[in-house]
């Protein structure tokens, strides 16, 4: 895709002539905004049992998945977690009681996750919380059109 140049309201309000700078703003700018939500949201979701908001996702599609479970390698294509860093999730997760591992002995010795009683429906519980939460930090900054359109654009971005 060929870039194309700013139109003047961005170049106005940015300065920038290279329409290239435009990438380079976004980028920052969601690193940013996830670096100042973030805290805020984990330590509310800490207090519901949830220790980092990536678990919510986890046990979710975990639950979505419900009674066959879910292979590992799903989940880290899923929620574009790393290997190393999921691994460690399940595992304090494990910890936590929320869920239990399987394996299918086919070789490659493939994880399958399933939620145990006290995490199965956990997000029903946590859910209200969080949206509460994500509300709260952000509607006042933009209205809900607003919020479609960044949501549209960075789904673009995802497979």
């Amino acid at each position: 895709m060929q870039p194309i140049k700013p139109s003047e309201s961005n170049a106005g309000f940015f300065g920038d002539d290279d329409p290239r700078v435009s990438y380079n703003r976004m980028w920052f700018n969601i690193m940013r905004v996830h670096r100042k939500f973030y805290p805020r949201i984990t330590k509310a979701l800490k207090a519901e049992g949830i220790n980092d908001p990536v678990w919510y996702e986890i046990l979710l599609d975990i639950e979505r998945a419900a009674p066959e479970g879910r292979l590992m390698s799903a989940l880290e294509k899923q929620l574009f977690v790393p290997q190393y860093a999921l691994s460690r999730h399940i595992s304090r997760i494990e910890e936590a009681g929320l869920l239990r591992r399987g394996y299918i002995a086919d070789g490659r010795r493939r994880q399958i996750l399933f939620l145990t009683e006290k995490g199965r429906g956990l997000h029903q519980r946590i859910w209200p919380v969080y949206d509460r939460l994500i509300k709260d930090e952000l509607e006042h900054f933009m209205t809900t059109d607003e919020a479609y359109a960044i949501a549209r654009n960075l789904v673009r971005l995802l497979p």
